[in-house]
């Protein structure tokens, strides 16, 4: 636990990476009970919502122009948004 929190920088305390990690552990257990399951008489399902879509039509609309998408920009330069550089 300890390891995959420093892979997500997420700067967890030595307390809270003890309690996460049996909580972890529990989460682990109960999904592991599932294999124990006797899904023999189920049959494979790949869709369990109906097969209708629910898609709109494909419309072109208009979209902002460049000086509405950055009328609320706090910096810009060259007609485009500044943003910080990623370190």
């Amino acid at each position: 636990m300890a390891s995959l929190s420093r892979l997500a920088r997420l700067g967890l305390a030595p307390e809270e990476l003890d309690r996460l990690g049996r909580q972890m552990g529990d989460i682990i257990a109960a999904v592991g009970k599932l294999a124990g399951a006797d899904v023999s008489q189920v049959d494979p399902t790949s869709q369990v919502g109906g097969l209708s879509n629910v898609t709109r039509p494909d419309e072109v609309v208009a979209g902002l122009s460049a000086e509405e998408a950055l009328a609320n920009a706090a910096t810009q330069e060259a007609g485009l948004l500044r943003v910080p550089a990623i370190q």
